[in-house]
């Protein structure tokens, strides 16, 4: 008899760059009986593939599931710790357990399971490639729904990413609650703000 074939569990991120948002992480196993064509990295595709593939990722996978570390996680453990607790709360959710789990980069996270980090596997390897699109995409919506609450800094046009729009309007309006404190430039807009306010606090004023 043929063994049975492994379930590979591919997993990926969006989201370790921008200064604004959570990072998301998915997880899914492909069902070998329904193959997914087209399959690439993420940033490879246009958005409307994006869209496209992430249905159809949903509509046939033997498993996926997406995660999240917040703001709030990522400014308290850093980010890349952040991540990796996306990645692993993505595996943990799925609803058919794997028999290894591939993880794109360098670093896996703490897993009851195999666990293989392939460097540009979003590139290589398929299922990875899937998780790195439903990853992107929900990210995506999720920065839509910020950029209704906090309309003046475009995140539905950069994601949060560092884009020179982006620096100006935080510079100009300072951070909001979804930025993340410890990165470079947010912190840089922080210690002006709170500068600004020390030296307000401290102005005397003469009146005649």
């Amino acid at each position: 008899m043929k063994p049975e074939p492994l379930l590979i569990c591919g997993v990926d991120e969006a989201g370790r760059g921008p200064l604004a948002g959570p990072v998301c992480a998915a997880a899914v196993i492909l069902d070998p009986a329904r193959p997914i064509g087209g399959l690439k990295d993420s940033k490879k595709l246009s958005a409307s593939n994006r869209t496209r593939l992430a249905q159809e990722i949903k509509d046939k996978a033997l498993a996926w599931a997406v995660a999240w570390a917040s703001v709030e996680e990522i400014d308290r453990l850093n980010i890349l710790q952040a991540t990796l607790l996306a990645m692993r709360r993505s595996v943990l959710n799925l609803s058919v357990q794997p028999d290894a789990v591939w993880v794109d980069g360098n670093v896996c996270p703490e897993l009851p399971y195999p666990g293989r980090a392939i460097v540009q596997g979003d590139a290589l390897e398929p299922v990875i490639s899937a998780a790195s699109i439903l990853a992107k995409t929900e990210r995506d919506k999720e920065m839509l729904q910020l950029a209704k609450y906090y309309p003046d800094y475009g995140f539905e046009r950069h994601s949060g990413y560092p884009t020179p729009d982006h620096i100006a309007a935080l510079q100009r309006h300072g951070a909001s609650p979804v930025h993340r404190k410890s990165f470079g430039p947010v912190k840089r807009v922080l210690m002006q703000d709170q500068a600004g306010s020390a030296d307000d606090r401290g102005e005397i004023k003469t009146c005649w």
